[in-house]
């Protein structure tokens, strides 16, 4: 393969293609179903939904099959199937095969955007291609797609390779088991996963994400009163609902110092995650907590950086992601409020079952309430983490020289404070298949949050480097280093509820 070629190809094809579809994309406020209860009725789904299906029914693969599957009462599904180029061709779709995945539902729109940007307003600046969605994970089809036009364009032999790109992962691919189980015949056994939703440490090399954590979460009530009354009448005799609503959260974190104080939401770091965080620190230095938007002034948590890798990555963390009973301070009046209410968000380590961690969570919290007052907590996820499989020879000397020939560096690896429900499914269905999780989200890109965007050149490079990788895995299997090692798709049983990102 000719490598400035493969490069040149991919660069075109983002310039003059990816980056004009992902301006229309982002323009469609196509938010994930849990924050957008009447998504079917307002259509925005299905028209991201055409746009990327147009755009895949337009590029030249002969033999390729692109379908929107819909599964009745639930979110749609694009699913393309590619045949195999090269000595792998016309072998059944039963057969080994790579298996690319993404999502095109959003986040909501948050606050605090700049004034000349906005969630649905596409602006370019520089190599940047700020809102909502391009980078998570709305690039994720065309650059899997463009990836293996890139080698078809040189004639380099690949697998079959099946698309998944679902519309349901920001509520926490609720809706994806169901895809999975119904297209099992046709997805095969895949030996490698790509996935293009993930984080990279910089925006300099390959970045391959080695775990994931988990996630608790739920919406925390504390009640105290029938209607709210007159505070200079009942405070000093009506206790706060806030205040309630600390001495409970001070049961599961520790209000100095942020570190989570129920012993089983720890697991013992693997020695191997310890001295990628360590060899991560030494790369990034201060990039490590300084990529994010903190107030002059503000010290972050950790002794050190390789703690604060393993913080963000290997240790669970309480964030309280939503309040609900506290009036806007400029009608907040001279009330004892009835009620405080707040939506939890608590990571989980990687290897942590995430029903226990729920269990645990929801128990600590309703025991023994306060004076009497009236608590309840709803969990809405519990979810397990993941934490990848050693990589096969083949693949680790793949991803170094993908990264070496786009970046000219090394690739490096590191896990996510995040969740990407798919992987811990697909790790219990396919217990032998490789993984290649990478993405675009690097520092400031701040998904989820204000002023989001989508680095061009990096997406360039990881695209770059999903056509090597895919090439090299031809290879390998040819060799047979791929064979014998996924098992067929069933219906047995998962990792309880997934959490969203």
């Amino acid at each position: 393969m000719d490598i400035a070629k493969l490069k040149a190809f991919v660069g075109h094809k983002w310039d003059a293609e990816i980056v004009p579809q992902l301006v229309r994309y982002i323009a469609i406020p196509n938010k994930s179903p849990m924050f957008d209860a009447d998504w079917q009725a307002h259509g925005y789904m299905d028209q991201a939904v055409a746009l990327m299906e147009t755009w895949a029914k337009a590029q030249t693969i002969p033999g390729m099959q692109v379908e929107v599957v819909r599964l009745e009462g639930r979110t749609p599904l694009i699913f393309l199937d590619i045949p195999a180029q090269g000595e792998n061709e016309g072998r059944s779709s039963g057969d080994d095969c790579v298996l690319l995945y993404g999502h095109l539902d959003k986040q909501p729109e948050m606050t605090g955007w700049d004034d000349d940007l906005g969630p649905w307003k596409p602006v370019l600046k520089g190599d940047r291609l700020y809102g909502r969605g391009g980078a998570d994970d709305g690039y994720a089809i065309f650059g899997s797609l463009t990836a293996i036009l890139a080698l078809r364009e040189q004639n380099v032999p690949h697998a079959r390779c099946v698309v998944m790109i679902e519309a349901c992962e920001e509520s926490g691919s609720y809706d994806l088991p169901a895809y999975v189980d119904h297209l099992a015949p046709r997805i095969g056994k895949p030996s490698l996963v790509v996935c293009l939703d993930s984080g990279c440490g910089n925006y300099d090399q390959l970045w391959c994400t080695t775990s994931l954590r988990g996630l608790a979460g739920g919406n925390l009530r504390v009640d105290v009163l029938h209607e709210g009354v007159h505070s200079g009448d009942a405070s000093g005799i009506v206790p706060s609902s806030f205040r309630i609503l600390r001495e409970l959260l001070d049961r599961v974190d520790d209000e100095k110092t942020g570190q989570i104080k129920l012993d089983g939401l720890f697991v013992e770091i693997p020695a191997e995650r310890m001295a990628q965080a360590a060899k991560v620190a030494e790369v990034l230095g201060d990039e490590v907590w300084n990529k994010f938007p903190l107030m002059e002034g503000m010290v972050p948590m950790g002794a050190d950086n390789t703690e604060r890798v393993l913080n963000r990555t290997w240790r669970p963390a309480l964030s309280i992601t939503g309040v609900d009973g506290m009036p806007a301070l400029s009608s907040a009046g001279n009330v004892l409020r009835p009620f405080t209410a707040v939506k939890l968000s608590l990571r989980l380590p990687p290897t942590l079952d995430g029903t226990t961690a729920g269990n645990l969570l929801r128990d600590t919290l309703l025991k023994d309430a306060p004076n009497g007052a009236k608590v309840s907590f709803e969990l809405e996820k519990s979810s397990a983490g993941w934490n990848a499989p050693a990589l096969a020879p083949w693949l680790e000397r793949a991803i170094d020289d993908a990264s070496e020939a786009s970046f000219g560096k090394p690739a490096m690896y590191m896990g996510e404070g995040g969740s990407i429900p798919f992987m811990g499914m697909l790790g219990e269905k396919f217990p032998g298949a490789q993984f290649m999780i990478t993405g675009v989200l690097g520092p400031h890109s701040n998904a989820h949050g204000p002023n989001e965007f989508l680095h061009i050149p990096m997406g360039k490079g990881v695209t770059a480097c999903v056509a090597q990788v895919v090439a090299a895995h031809y290879v390998a299997s040819l060799r047979g280093e791929t064979s014998g090692s996924a098992v067929a798709p069933d219906s047995g049983q998962r990792n309880g509820d997934h959490g969203c990102c």
